[in-house]
């Protein structure tokens, strides 16, 4: 059969895109090799973050550099051969990380951010997926005064986007999470318009379900080549062949990998995360997702369970699970919370697609008609799908962009 569009993956990003297109009547095949949120949407802290207003910059100071460089942190490790492999995306990660860069870099990708629970709505209330929604913030909990007294800066500029806080010290702190154990904390910065889901992967899920009910089409299958088809592309999987007019690649980590026979290298490299569930008890409830800052991990409350999630771990996509950074991490977050039975009897691992400017691709190709990229979001894939999936509509459409999309350009790294 003959679609009008194919997307392929079927992570957050491009179920949304899928979504989009079919909603503004286009005839739309959603292929993955698994179902819709069984990846790296399925694995992400659960936060819509409206407050995400600044990115990740590659560390330059020598303290910090000092700091990573013994591999034993919570919130960075990384391996050799991953540093080998991805060496000259990393030297552009350095090379976008100085102050200047940064600052036009967050200027753009503002410009995405500023509407992440806007558009999440359109695809809450269509999807009837509101029982996954809090919407009462997350807490940013700091252990130095240094860290907490630079954070209320942020925060307070952070104001002119938009952006809601409140300041809480300890017995503020202690109100709002009475199970918690906050000794050796300072505070924390209350992020109140960024939003919980209680489980990631069932809102892709319910997302998907709604596309379906568009009369969207889903299929469970590998992609094995794609092929330029006259006009139009055919795609080849392990158990079909699929045939469109335009074609999207969303497939987050595994985009290059599909893209690369076609004659494009896009300096795309993947920062692993993992997470590990534990049962709920009276004892150990709480009410918000908390990242403790200095340490970087997440513990979210979620459907399975309390869920303890890393920092990133820079390594190639099919090297061994290393446990090593969960346990530390585990470490401390126990002494915040008594965790005791774990759900699963392993933890997950998945990876996030990064770019080395920190910013999504997202914009048609430059060799090819009718074909369009949408990935490299880092960890705010999650944030940003249904964003992506409104301005991919647009631009396939014709339509004009709700924001300037020259910043997200898969050109940008064609020179």
């Amino acid at each position: 059969m003959r679609y009008e569009v194919i997307v392929i993956g079927a992570g957050m990003v491009g179920t949304s895109i899928a979504w989009h297109l079919q909603k503004n009547n286009s005839n739309v095949l959603l292929l993955d090799k698994k179902l819709p949120g069984s990846e790296t949407s399925y694995g992400n802290a659960g936060l819509i973050q409206r407050e995400a207003i600044h990115t990740h910059p590659f560390p330059r100071q020598l303290t910090e550099m000092i700091r990573v460089l013994p591999n034993q942190g919570t919130d960075i490790r990384y391996r050799i051969p991953a540093i080998l492999r991805y060496h000259q995306a990393l030297l552009q990660y350095w090379k976008y990380s100085t102050p200047a860069s940064v600052k036009k870099i967050e200027s753009e990708w503002q410009t995405l951010i500023e509407h992440c629970t806007s558009e999440h709505q359109t695809m809450i209330s269509a999807s009837d997926a509101d029982e996954l929604i809090t919407r009462d913030g997350w807490l940013q909990l700091h252990r130095s005064e240094e860290t907490f007294k630079e954070a209320q800066v942020s925060a307070i500029d952070a104001r002119n986007q938009g952006v809601e806080h409140n300041v809480l010290n300890l017995e503020e702190l202690k109100a709002m999470e009475p199970s918690a154990n906050f000794e050796g904390f300072v505070g924390a910065i209350h992020w109140k318009n960024s939003w919980q889901v209680s489980n990631p992967s069932s809102l892709v899920k319910a997302y998907a379900k709604n596309f379906q009910d568009m009369q969207g089409t889903i299929k469970e299958s590998d992609v094995k080549e794609i092929v330029q088809d006259g006009e139009g592309w055919k795609v080849i999987t392990d158990n079909d062949t699929y045939y469109s007019d335009k074609l999207v690649i969303a497939a987050g980590p595994w985009s290059n990998d599909l893209i690369r026979p076609l004659g494009y290298n896009l300096p795309l490299f993947p920062m692993r995360g993992y997470h590990q569930h534990f049962k709920v008890t009276e004892k150990n409830t709480i009410n918000h997702s908390m990242f403790d800052m200095d340490k970087g991990f997440v513990m979210g409350p979620m459907q399975q369970g309390i869920r303890i999630t890393t920092g990133a771990e820079m390594t190639t996509m099919n090297a061994p699970k290393n446990f090593g950074q969960l346990k530390t991490v585990l470490k401390l977050a126990k002494k915040i919370l008594p965790l005791e039975d774990a759900v699963e009897s392993e933890a997950w691992a998945g990876s996030r697609p990064c770019m080395p400017d920190m910013k999504p691709v997202i914009g048609p190709a430059d060799k090819h008609d009718k074909l369009w990229f949408a990935f490299g979001h880092s960890h705010q894939g999650f944030t940003l799908g249904p964003m992506t999936g409104r301005l991919v509509e647009e631009m396939i459409h014709d339509k004009p962009t709700l924001v300037n999309l020259a910043p997200f350009s898969a050109q940008r790294f064609s020179n």
